[in-house]
């Protein structure tokens, strides 16, 4: 489509969103608005320029019917990806407060999921601190914990997970609030056995981010049976990623923390990482099983013995045969040159 034939698609579709106009008319401007912002191209800097980020916002208002809010929700979710001259557009007309505000509990699960993601992708990028900021002022943190609870259905608590790991991004304010409103024990919560491994991914991967390098927020999730419930998702079989942001979580914890280190080890966390070193697994998981081994080890003489029982000695040396990735034979030497070097491999 020409630049001039686009902008003008674009600003014929923002006149279909004006208010007193029928609710059909509205919902399919928007849903038109949000597939030409889902592409590459100029279509999210012209829906700025011609009014219809404001009028989108307008379109949230708890007058409206869901249906609309819905769609609305979409449209601005996908103007605002990559695009922080958009992010800002949406905050400083006050998106930001109407977005949280379809979160309200109660609400149709559409408009919901719908509104975390939009919150979202609207807090992406490193230079999105006061859309982040913003969220939180306007009750968002509080909101998004509300969502993770067990009857919030499997892809709202996603999106709610998904939006409060965004929010820690350079934040330690909203790292902290989210601990304060019961988020870290939310999310811990989420890792439970038998849990729906995406609910389990977004879950690991939102306190990857909360306890990045927040000590409060480490010692939460240790505090509540976060260690116990991350060892339990390495069992093998597991999903390639999900082991990797549970073996990175757990190396967060552990690599200041003796308590930690020692809660690994009383849950079976040696014998678990020990398993993924099977030929079976993938050289990247075998890096990170290693890599956290090492830091497990280290000093350490009674997770050595663990290790050693758990027939950890030789998973790695078998690690070292001809043919293997040399990334991996390097790590697996260093473990065995430096924490179980005295042992008879």
């Amino acid at each position: 489509m020409a630049k001039g034939s686009a902008r003008a698609r674009v600003a014929a579709l923002v006149r279909r969103l004006a208010p007193g106009g029928s609710a059909a008319e509205q919902v399919e401007a928007a849903h038109a608005l949000a597939r030409l912002c889902s592409g590459k191209g100029p279509n999210r800097e012209y829906v700025r320029s011609r009014g219809g980020v404001m009028a989108l916002v307008g379109l949230l208002a708890p007058g409206s019917p869901d249906a609309v809010r819905e769609r609305a929700a979409v449209a601005l979710s996908q103007a605002c990806i990559d695009n922080e001259q958009n992010q800002d557009g949406i905050r400083e007309c006050g998106g930001i407060a109407a977005l949280v505000g379809l979160l309200a509990p109660g609400g149709p699960v559409a408009v919901q999921w719908q509104g975390a993601g939009a919150l979202s992708n609207l807090c992406r990028g490193n230079g999105q601190n006061l859309c982040r900021d913003s969220v939180r002022e306007c009750g968002g943190v509080g909101a998004l914990v509300g969502l993770l609870a067990p009857g919030s259905p499997a892809t709202v608590r996603e999106r709610a997970a998904g939006a409060l790991g965004g929010l820690c991004i350079n934040n330690e304010e909203n790292e902290d609030h989210i601990r304060e409103c019961g988020g870290v024990a939310a999310l811990v919560g989420l890792l439970a056995p038998g849990g729906a491994p995406a609910l389990q991914q977004c879950a690991a991967s939102a306190l990857l981010n909360v306890g990045a390098l927040n000590t409060h927020n480490q010692d939460c999730i240790r505090e509540c049976g976060g260690i116990a419930a991350l060892v339990g998702l390495l069992a093998p079989g597991g999903a390639a990623g999900l082991h990797d942001t549970v073996m990175t979580l757990l190396g967060r914890l552990c690599i200041n923390c003796t308590r930690s280190r020692d809660g690994v080890r009383e849950c079976g966390g040696a014998a678990a990482l020990v398993g993924l070193l099977t030929p079976g697994a993938s050289h990247a998981v075998q890096k990170c099983a290693v890599t956290l081994l090492y830091l497990l080890a280290k000093g350490h003489p009674g997770t050595q013995d663990c290790i050693r029982e758990c027939g950890g000695v030789a998973a790695l040396v078998a690690l070292l045969a001809p043919g293997g990735s040399a990334d991996v034979q390097a790590y697996a030497a260093n473990m065995l040159r430096h924490c179980m070097s005295y042992y008879d491999t």
